[in-house]
């Protein structure tokens, strides 16, 4: 009798200790704005990527801009029953939804490169959006401290284009106000795309203003300006700042239409974020957030990396080198 009750417990509990390794796998929803801009379809590959190498799964939507595609999108990984959630918000105030139906579910939200705002938000992973600002507009303006300078920053719907633009205005407005530099443009934009600076500064140049410096909130718009310009044979004229080291913007560099873009971290972004989702699923509080971020309702444990000036000068030593970029796409 005593024989028969192992030769049945021993596979049952074989078949428990499977079923519980299985389970064990740290499941991470990833909500995602868009991928149509170069630089999230890297953030998608390195979502997949990392996640495969923390031995977690990455689970992974995106809304295409679409708060309430979004919102669903979040309900479908919660009834899935993932551990984390992982939010680049659509909308930064509309994505409060998602962080309530998650932590009703005992879920924890990490906010990826863009804050939520006004939420009980747990963890917030990004670079320092303010500094990027001001090393866009320091650059531009050491080069050319006296002009009429085009601010063109993004939606109002993402946290980073407000940030953009403090960072923008805490260099400028001492120039600002002494009256060597006029602002002759100071426009948000609904969407982070190309056709809407073209737009902007087409309108701006068909008028007969005049412009030396475009600060522009991601390479996209950078590019749209660029576009606006070379129809006036100003490409190269006007100084150029643009983020995200696209490599168009890159190639925009090296013809001499850009002046500068930003080399955002995007690879420890992802690690940084995929690595706390898999502490925070062991419930494990993620050590490495060591500083906070107030959203409008809380102080959010975060993580903000620096970034840094890409120009023609150190193209090699920077995206190239660390293999952001290779050379052959240059060409």
């Amino acid at each position: 009798m005593k024989r028969n009750y192992f030769l049945f417990v021993i596979p049952f509990l074989f078949v428990i200790t499977l079923f519980t390794g299985c389970h064990s796998k740290t499941k991470i929803g990833i909500l995602m704005d868009n991928t149509s801009l170069e630089r999230w379809k890297k953030d998608r590959e390195l979502f997949e990527k990392t996640a495969k190498d923390l031995k977690a799964e990455a689970i992974i939507k995106v809304a295409d801009s679409k708060p309430d595609v979004q919102l669903k999108q979040a309900e479908e990984l919660i009834n899935s029953g993932v551990d984390v959630l992982v939010v680049i918000p659509c909308d930064l105030v509309k994505s409060g939804e998602i962080v309530k139906k998650a932590h009703a579910a005992n879920i924890p939200v990490i906010s990826y490169d863009r804050l939520i705002k006004n939420s009980n938000v747990d963890y917030y992973v990004s670079t320092d959006n303010i500094n990027i600002g001001e090393l866009q507009a320091d650059y531009l303006s050491k080069i050319s401290p006296v002009g009429n300078y085009a601010l063109i920053t993004g939606p109002t719907t993402d946290n980073n284009a407000f940030l953009l633009h403090l960072g923008w205005l805490n260099v400028l407005q001492p120039l600002i106000d002494r009256g060597d530099i006029k602002v002759v443009i100071d426009d948000f934009t609904d969407f982070w795309l190309p056709d809407e600076s073209y737009q902007i500064m087409k309108k701006f140049l068909d008028g007969g203003g005049t412009v030396d410096a475009i600060l522009a909130g991601n390479d996209a718009l950078a590019t749209g300006a660029i576009m606006a310009l070379k129809e006036y044979n100003l490409d190269g004229k006007v100084l150029v700042a643009g983020q995200d080291a696209d490599v168009n913007a890159i190639r925009n560099i090296v013809a001499g239409v850009q002046t500068i873009t930003i080399y955002k971290p995007i690879e420890s972004l992802v690690y940084a974020t995929i690595n706390a989702a898999v502490k925070i699923a062991d419930g494990k509080a993620p050590s490495n957030m060591n500083i906070t971020v107030f959203n409008g309702k809380k102080l959010v444990p975060a993580i903000l990396l620096k970034s840094q000036v890409v120009n023609r000068q150190n193209i090699k030593m920077t995206v190239v080198s660390e293999g952001f970029i290779t050379e052959k796409e240059l060409n």
